[in-house]
């Protein structure tokens, strides 16, 4: 059965950019009923035992009464465990390594990538995600998708993304997305996103 992950810093590690309030509710309330509602669908499945990576790359095989709770719940744990990671309290800053290159070669450079993925995430109408992923070619691709769609499940491994539902920012920004994604930036932990980028490319799976 899924489980929460652990966080690796403390709710206020994000402050002031994120704040700690919605930090604590996002994490154990929202993420936690992801992961319960997930068991729920799954129990008794052949799907309890794999990776929601796994699950998610085959979500056509999920029976047709569970498919849509299995993409909005373990779209919703994979997508936020994904988050977590890819946050920390000394990031921000520019990428350095292979993800940088890659970066500088697929857009330029940081600041058109920069602009590019908040112009995605900035389209998101109503709840979702913006991501930066790899595609099938092994290339980076900008993206966002609706609600807790995964990119897992059109063949796209996820590296970085930028959940822009409501309550990832309401309490500290209202209604105002676009601060709580220029924030956002100041967050980022380069180090995780250039580990995960090298494990897509090797087809490894995320720790």
């Amino acid at each position: 059965m899924f489980k929460l992950p652990k966080l690796h810093y403390s709710f206020d590690a994000l402050e002031p950019y994120i704040d700690a309030k919605t930090m604590e509710i996002h994490y154990t309330k929202h993420h936690q009923t992801y992961v319960d509602k997930l068991n729920e669908a799954i129990k008794g499945t052949e799907f309890e035992k794999m990776e929601i990576e796994e699950v998610l790359k085959n979500i056509n095989k999920i029976p047709q009464d569970k498919k849509q709770a299995v993409i909005n719940h373990g779209g919703g744990h994979a997508n936020h465990s994904l988050f977590w990671e890819i946050m920390g309290p000394k990031g921000g800053g520019l990428p350095k390594g292979k993800i940088a290159e890659e970066i500088k070669k697929t857009f330029e450079s940081f600041e058109n990538f920069k602009k590019q993925f908040t112009d995605a995430a900035l389209k998101v109408f109503g709840s979702g995600w913006a991501w930066l992923a790899i595609n099938s070619k092994g290339k980076l691709e900008i993206i966002f998708t609706k609600n807790q769609d995964s990119p897992l499940m059109n063949n796209l491994n996820p590296i970085l993304g930028l959940d822009v539902w409501e309550h990832a920012y309401y309490l500290k920004y209202q209604n105002k997305r676009v601060e709580y994604i220029a924030s956002w930036w100041n967050v980022i932990n380069w180090e995780k996103v250039e580990e995960n980028f090298k494990d897509a490319k090797n087809n490894k799976k995320r720790k």
